[in-house]
């Protein structure tokens, strides 16, 4: 495996991986108030084009970590835009012991 492709590699794991501590978060404390809606909005829009662009260029690396990024982008942006019942229970569907 040559350089470039672990560094490919890494670089898809810290994009991962970097949205999943911010999600979980907000399942636990439900908090979304510092967030901000728009950087979301055009964060996960991203996501969408670079999987669209990877499915253009049959790039499966690109392709799996931005459609696993944009899920959860997609997730965070949710939460920020849900009122606070309805993204309680969104968070107690997904951890009920919070």
């Amino acid at each position: 495996m040559d350089l470039v492709v672990i560094v490919g590699y890494v670089a898809a794991a810290c994009s991962v991986a970097s949205f999943v501590p911010q999600a979980w978060k907000i399942v636990r404390t439900r908090d979304t108030e510092a967030l901000s809606p728009p950087m979301y909005a055009l964060t996960t829009a991203g996501f969408l084009l670079w999987t669209i662009y990877g499915i253009a260029q049959g790039q499966w690396p690109l392709i799996l970590t931005n459609t696993i990024c944009f899920v959860l982008a997609s997730f965070i942006l949710a939460m920020t835009l849900l009122s606070g019942r309805a993204k309680r229970k969104v968070a107690d569907a997904i951890d009920p012991g919070s």
